[in-house]
């Protein structure tokens, strides 16, 4: 049976700092990070979405995290077909790479050399965090345009070879992927090449929308809970759309899931992205106190710890 790691995503949104989750003396990025790492074992880095990560700050995080602390980090956007400011790529490409004036980059707009300049930079980025043995995995989290078939599996096994020897795990955003039609293949599919499915709560009924089942297709499971705002889920509002507590009752439907795919493999990594004030650390913790009534604690942060003030 493998263990279950518990964390959030993210440990610097503005309104967690303002909630009153951090101790009043932590305020530094480093004290809280430092905290952090005394509350869960386990955290992930979402900024890497927005900007490729860079050398610096990967550095940061691997001296102010104990050894055994797991950092998962989410793809750069252009590399999972999402839409790129192109002020987050302005360090790596000239203005003729791209064309016309656009407000957006998409992959597809970039010739091959720039797109591997691209990868190059988000995994050189992370070699730090790789060095100390803290490099958790990379979330590849397509987007709704991005359905099942053929050359979607085909750019799939190219971002798992792009990554390699780093794994990445696999989010789908669009319902045709765990249809009842294509489930059995997508699984089977995701199996066959070592890549873990990303299981989610979320709310039900958009087109974004995947079913709620518990599946390992590797040797890690990954669980990333997003809430149930079905009001705000489509509003183009982040901090609207993750607004959402979890119940004891709804944390307790994913009991049994959990320790299932925990029996299943040798680590579940578990993420609360219901990120609105304190709300994912309090389901967080909350989700770990009840796996340790079910006789499946999770696992502690790391005993060896610095004293978190900075």
């Amino acid at each position: 049976m493998g263990e279950i790691l518990i964390g959030t995503a993210s440990w610097t949104d503005k309104s967690l700092v303002k909630s009153g989750w951090y101790p009043k003396e932590a305020t530094s990025a480093d004290a809280r990070l430092r905290f952090y790492t005394t509350q869960f074992p386990l955290v992930e880095v979402d900024s890497s979405y927005y900007f490729l990560p860079s050398d610096k700050n990967s550095k940061l995080w691997a001296e102010r995290s104990p050894a055994g602390f797991t950092f998962n980090i989410k793809a750069f956007s252009l590399l999972t077909q999402h839409p790129t400011k192109p002020q987050a790529l302005k360090d790596l490409i000239a203005e003729g790479d791209i064309e016309g004036d656009k407000k957006n980059v998409y992959i597809s707009d970039l010739d091959k050399g720039v797109r591997d300049t691209v990868w190059e930079a988000f995994l050189e980025g992370l070699e730090p965090l790789r060095a100390a043995g803290k490099l958790g995995l990379l979330l590849f989290q397509f987007p709704q345009w991005f359905p099942v078939g053929n050359k979607n599996r085909d750019y799939i096994i190219e971002c798992a070879a792009r990554a390699a020897p780093d794994r990445i795990c696999v989010e789908f955003r669009n319902k045709t992927w765990m249809s009842e039609r294509n489930r059995e293949r997508t699984l089977e599919f995701l199996e066959g090449h070592g890549l873990p499915y990303v299981c989610v709560d979320m709310p039900q009924g958009f087109v974004s929308s995947l079913p709620p089942i518990a599946e390992a297709t590797a040797d890690v499971a990954v669980v990333r809970f997003h809430g149930r705002n079905t009001d705000e889920w489509e509003s183009g509002s982040v901090q609207r759309r993750f607004k959402y507590l979890y119940s004891q009752a709804e944390l307790g439907e994913w009991g049994p899931r959990l320790v299932g795919l925990s029996e299943r493999t040798e680590s579940t990594h578990v993420l609360m992205n219901n990120c609105h004030a304190d709300f994912a650390q309090r389901n967080a913790r909350e989700l770990a106190d009840l796996l340790k009534e079910m006789g499946k604690p999770s696992a502690k942060p790391s005993q060896n710890l610095r004293k978190w003030e900075s």
